[in-house]
């Protein structure tokens, strides 16, 4: 077997994205194993900025088979709207397929997941796509997975037994009850242009894994937003950890072999939640507008702060992660002093770990380690050496707190900018 799992380490946004189609260049499969439409996937092609939500961030090379696993729950008008841009732009659709696992996000998810956020005195930040009601159907047996959307009797069944439930939740909620023709009439119609794109792949995932093809699997989100073990509830629905790829892929767990941690040089966060490392002022704003940091799927702005590696840490603990990709770190050039945070305070006593509970985790003060920042550009650096020495440094002590190498840095948004470190040569993934 010969496969690479792309995590991010942090709170989403890291960067997965250009990673993957960087990867991708030489896999035969791609494939997304949990999470929707509520992910953020953005790939920049010859100055051509491309906003991935679904489709695996693999679309973009020829040959490469891209698979919406079993573990994601997808939106089939989002999808289609997908492979409308794609086509749009003329890139190749035919190498897409829908995992027939998967579930699929009915439109009264969307609409619960905005009443049910609205009812809640402490807000999660959700991204109002339905992904929270369409997992808890999934868990509560009561949702649908696209074989059977896509058969018309099955789906029509599914709705008439179903959607008097949802309406019950909708007039406790005060919100429009769902008319049933209009709903079977809609999904009818999208369920047609679906269902090409839906087929079994646990045979072709096994046949992939038994002739040692490159599969690459392509997490969503980040560790810290991970149900298990993010910052609980302010979290997704589903597992974007290296733990999610069996279950989410249907592969077994000795499919996942090297695990690349995706880390920004710094952190972001999009929603409510504790961020020990936040900060506002000058610098972060900076930050905010070099990085462009506003949500891929929400537009929001992104909360900003240094680099955690209590968090870094813990991604690695939980995910085996085998080598960092630290992306952006361009964005910090010119900042005169960098911080990394390299422990918690809590309550008087030092701890390295992310606390359990939130409100003990709100109240962690960060412990900073200050470094010097770098003034030079980056640009056209093909190597870990060229690198100026505050930022080697700066990288070097990630290496050294984290107890895991770099194996890839981004200087910048578009695949040549990319420096490959001896970690990552040590995979032979693009032999």
């Amino acid at each position: 077997m010969h496969t690479l799992t792309i995590i991010g380490a942090q709170w989403g946004d890291e960067g997965k994205g250009k990673v993957t189609d960087f990867l991708a260049r030489h896999a035969a499969v791609t494939v997304r194993f949990q999470g929707g439409n509520n992910a953020g996937h953005t790939i920049t092609l010859n100055d051509r900025r491309f906003a991935l939500h679904l489709i695996p961030s693999g679309v973009f090379t020829p040959g490469c088979l891209n698979i919406l696993g079993q573990g994601m729950v997808v939106n089939p008008q989002a999808f289609l709207e997908e492979i409308a841009m794609l086509k749009q732009e003329g890139i190749p659709t035919e190498n897409i397929v829908i995992a027939d696992r998967a579930h699929v996000v009915m439109p009264y998810h969307r609409l619960l997941d905005e009443a049910l956020e609205a009812e809640r005195i402490e807000k999660v930040g959700t991204t109002f796509r339905g992904i929270g009601p369409a997992y808890s159907d999934k868990a509560a047996r009561s949702g649908i997975r696209m074989a059977d959307f896509i058969d018309d009797n099955r789906r029509q069944a599914h709705i008439q037994a179903w959607l008097p439930h949802v309406n019950r939740q909708c007039k406790s909620l005060d919100i429009a009850l769902i008319d049933e023709q209009a709903l079977q009439a809609s999904m009818t119609t999208i369920a047609k242009h679906i269902r090409p794109f839906v087929k079994p792949v646990g045979d072709v995932l096994d046949t992939a894994l038994k002739q040692d093809k490159k599969i690459l699997f392509e997490g969503a989100q980040g560790t810290m937003l991970c149900l298990e073990n993010g910052t609980y509830p302010f979290v997704t629905s589903s597992s974007p950890t290296a733990a999610g790829v069996p279950l989410g892929a249907g592969v077994p767990p000795q499919a996942v072999q090297n695990v690349i941690g995706v880390a920004k040089a710094y952190t972001t966060r999009v929603g409510e939640g504790a961020f020990p490392t936040e900060f506002v002022g000058d610098i972060a704003d900076q930050i905010r507008h070099v990085g462009r940091e506003y949500g891929t799927t929400t537009g929001r702005p992104r909360r900003i702060g240094w680099l955690d590696l209590v968090v870094l840490k813990h991604a690695a603990r939980t995910s085996g992660i085998t080598q960092w990709a630290v992306m952006l770190v361009d964005v910090l050039q010119g900042i005169e002093t960098l911080k990394l945070c390299t422990a918690y305070q809590l309550d008087g006593e030092r701890i390295h770990h992310v606390p359990a509970a939130m409100a003990d985790y709100a109240r962690c003060e960060p412990v900073y380690t200050e470094l010097p920042g770098f003034q030079e550009s980056l640009e056209g650096t093909q190597t870990f050496q060229a690198l100026p020495e505050p930022l080697k440094h700066y990288l070097q002590v990630i290496e050294t707190i984290t107890g895991v190498p770099v194996g890839l840095i981004s200087i910048g948004p578009e695949r040549n900018q990319t420096i490959r470190c001896t970690p990552f040569y040590q995979i032979n993934w693009e032999d």
